[in-house]
């Protein structure tokens, strides 16, 4: 097809071989399940209570057999044509011959679940309903082994067990609406079981020999009410897996996948134990990151007392055979570490394994994590008795620590002098020390950086020892001074302008056409895009600045647009769960896995395919920018969109992200990664104030950007609505163009989140290219006439959304 064809004509063009389409086709379908099954992660198997044996006679508890949740709300929801539940994939299994079931319980949660729905219920956010004794007695005399599914749905704009402190915070009727309605449902909050759940499981333990947990959740949640039941002998997190979660959990029960999949967070013993719980609703202005770089594992197997908290470690996960795990050399080579690693199956199941490689650095001046993640692998399936070698490798560099008080150099990462030890194993907790230690002789500084997106009002953070250290605090920041700020209502839902056009000659058009330098041009050489924007004037370049009008299938709005000058619209399209297309437009796409099973499956390789395979029905729809991945840290299970982040951890957030990214752009479909950053909370997102030390935004909250940046070359970033350190991300010059430009060498453009708070020419003086879903031209002109705002800084924007365009097909 010619340049921007699809952007400009919308042609109704399969993708597929022999001309058919492949949204929503079978083989991507396929390739949801393939993933659904390789994240779901086993956390218990007492006596081999799994994988089912052949015949097994099995009885389904739980709404969550019916009321399936394929993954989060908001912009993560996808319209698909089907969903299969659990109960749906285990008929499959007993069509098949391998397991026989009693279906009066299913049949009995449909009828229930069916007029909780037409009361307007959602999966995941209905009630517990109890089942009839009698109903209980004959499914106790078919079976003696029973599944128990406990399902979770979160959302966008609302977060987990919400609470609101007096200050004067007005909710949003959304918010309000999903406070109530969480609060009403789940009494304990959602992080821990109902009542009527706990019920359930009291009933079912009672009566059934064997009993298996499935969690068809987004998250972390309790794990305290089956670790030490010794009446539940098996837990399979099957998270929310996608149009085809319930049949991949049935594969999983049933043997035909071994499960490979290990935890991306850490599972404690209550929500109290984890160290950002104290203050998450502490305010729905600020939330101050007082626990720093002690986030998930970092804290819990680092500040005594805390490794007892824990339930299940990071990257743990059960496999129905075992493996020997034998590091074989190690070594330092061409400014990297190298470990070699033999991985065996020793057991007598076709499966695969997980290599996880840690440092234990030493403390030295400024503290140290007693592990850190810098390196994983996951094996090729492997057959009883073979063996895989495994190259594990990671930069001397990325062993540095940021030095933000100057303790050896102020604003420069560190690597302090002293021994730096390795852990090899399937999860951090279980990792052995290997023989091999690098020895650093002396500190040196490995970046010099310089003091950016400093904190003027966190008071303290925590040190490896459990206490804390006073940071410096002062009156900042202030404010450049400018156009007084507008508001805020009026950047609440704008749409974009819809531009008409006048009455005009067609050979007009096509003479001008003919004469008219543009876009094109550049594209095929003829000129450069420098002179194509000297000949803009000041109103063509501001209208650029901003989002633009829907067309086709599209509903989260364009960028570009400019006919004169031959620059299509181009649109975009939610994620990361897939192409997401309103209902009413008669498409139906995939549905993947959601992001924290992605992640689970430890498996970049397979996290670009579905990249790859996303993208390809973002472009058979004509759409040019899918916005994902999203890539902020699980900090605290309370956050309501964790469903849609993939982990703790930022190297496997970074390595998934960018695996997605590769395989999106590999489709010359821009990725849009985002929250940038430090969106970890979505209660008042749009102006609660993130707290947080410049090493713990570098070394946690950034890292995952910088590693997608570096490695996948991403089209766009999206700046996030929070204000950090109290600048709102999409103004903060010090974020987008400090770090993410001058330090990163970022080339693609940002654009904001839909409908921030900043205001737009500041968005466009601090580096944030273009304004989301809606522009404010006549805000930046009139800042631009008042001195406020230059003509170059606006063009440097301009053509940065150009340079995104051109390099569409």
């Amino acid at each position: 097809m010619g340049k921007w064809q699809r952007n400009k004509y919308l042609p109704v063009l399969p993708l597929g071989k022999d001309g058919r389409r492949v949204t929503g086709s079978a083989e991507h379908i396929a390739l949801s399940r393939k993933a659904a099954g390789e994240g779901m992660v086993l956390l218990k198997n007492e006596a081999g209570t799994l994988p089912l044996a052949q015949g097994s006679k099995v009885a389904l508890f739980g709404k969550g057999t019916v009321d399936y949740v394929k993954g989060g709300g908001g912009s993560g929801d996808v319209t698909v044509a089907y969903i299969r539940n659990l109960y749906e994939g285990m008929k499959e299994k007993e069509a098949e011959g391998k397991v026989s079931l009693f279906h009066e319980l299913p049949l009995f949660y449909e009828q229930e679940i069916q007029k909780q729905y037409a009361d307007g219920a959602v999966p995941g956010m209905t009630r517990e309903p109890e089942v009839p004794e009698e109903l209980l007695l004959r499914a106790k005399a078919f079976a003696d082994t029973a599944i128990i599914t406990i399902c979770r749905f979160s959302g966008e704009g609302w977060d987990r067990k919400c609470q609101i402190t007096e200050e004067g915070y007005e909710l949003f009727d959304n918010e309000k609406k999903q406070m109530e309605l969480s609060a009403s449902i789940f009494e304990n909050g959602d992080f821990y079981l109902t009542n009527a759940e706990q019920a359930l499981v009291d009933t079912v333990t009672a009566n059934f020999a064997h009993v298996i947990v499935v969690m068809n959740v987004g998250g972390m949640v309790d794990t305290s009410w089956f670790i030490n039941c010794p009446e539940i002998q098996s837990v399979l997190m099957a998270w929310q897996g996608g149009m085809e979660g319930g049949l991949a959990a049935a594969d999983v029960l049933l043997g035909d996948v071994n499960p490979s999949g290990k935890l991306v967070d850490t599972y404690a013993s209550s929500l109290e134990d984890y160290p950002s719980t104290e203050n998450f609703h502490k305010s729905v202005y600020y939330v101050d990151y007082t626990e720093d770089i002690y986030v998930g594992y970092r804290y819990f197997e680092t500040i005594p007392g805390a490794a007892a908290k824990v339930n299940y470690p990071f990257g743990f996960g059960l496999s129905y055979t075992e493996f020997l795990i034998e590091p074989s050399d190690a070594k330092e080579t061409d400014g990297q570490i190298q470990v070699l690693v033999k991985v065996t199956n020793i057991g007598n199941r076709p499966g695969k394994e997980v290599v996880q490689l840690y440092c234990g650095a030493p403390a030295g001046l400024l503290g140290k994590p007693a592990k850190e993640l810098k390196a994983y692998q996951k094996t090729r399936l492997l057959l009883p008795g073979e063996t895989q070698t495994l190259k594990l490798l990671f930069p001397i560099t990325s062993l540095a620590s940021f030095d933000d008080l100057g303790k050896v150099c102020l604003s420069a990462y560190i690597l302090e002098a002293g021994d730096y030890v390795f852990y090899v194993g399937n999860n951090v907790r279980d990792a052995k020390k290997i023989d091999y230690v690098y020895t650093v002789p002396q500190t040196r500084i490995t970046e010099q950086c310089s003091a950016l997106a400093v904190p003027h009002k966190l008071p303290k953070r925590m040190l490896s020892d459990g206490t804390y250290e006073e940071l410096p605090m002062d009156d900042g920041p202030i404010e450049e001074e400018g156009l007084p700020r507008q508001d805020k209502n009026h950047l609440e839902g704008f749409l974009p302008e819809t531009k008409a056009q006048p009455r005009v000659s067609l050979f007009d058009l096509i003479n001008q056409g003919s004469n008219q330098p543009c876009l094109l041009d550049v594209a095929e050489g003829r000129i450069t895009l420098d002179e194509l924007i000297r000949q803009m004037s000041i109103e063509v370049l501001i209208e650029l600045l901003g989002g633009q009008p829907n067309t086709g299938a599209a509903n989260t709005f364009g960028m570009g647009n400019q006919p004169k000058y031959g620059i299509p619209n181009i649109m975009t399209a939610d994620g990361p769960a897939g192409l997401r297309i309103n209902p009413e437009c008669g498409v139906n796409t995939t549905a993947w896995p959601c992001a924290t099973l992605l992640a689970c499956t430890w498996d970049p390789q397979l996290i670009e395919q579905i990249g790859a395979a996303g993208a390809s029905e973002v472009k058979e729809n004509n759409i040019g920018i899918w916005l994902t991945p999203a890539v902020n840290i699980h900090r605290s299970p309370l956050c309501g969109r964790n469903f849609e982040y993939y982990s703790e951890d930022p190297l496997v957030a970074g390595k998934s992200g960018a695996a997605m990214v590769r395989g999106i752009q590999s489709m010359h479909i821009g990725a849009s990664v985002k929250h940038f950053a430090c969106n970890n909370k979505e209660t008042n997102r749009k102006d609660s104030d993130s707290r947080v030390s410049q090493r713990a935004l570098r070394e946690i909250y950034l890292k995952a950007f910088e590693i997608i940046v570096k490695e996948a070359d991403p089209y766009t970033i999206m700046s996030s609505y929070n204000l950090i350190n109290g600048v709102q991300a999409s103004e903060n010059k010090d974020l987008l163009t400090g770090i993410l430009r001058n330090e990163w060498g970022f080339r693609g453009m940002v654009t904001t989140d839909w409908w921030t708070h900043g205001e737009h020419y500041r968005e466009t003086k601090a580096g944030n290219d273009i304004k989301m879903a809606n522009g404010y031209p006549e805000r930046v002109l009139e800042a631009y006439e008042k001195g406020c705002i230059t003509r170059e800084e606006i063009e440097t924007c301009a053509k940065r959304i150009l340079e995104m365009i051109l390099r569409m097909d």
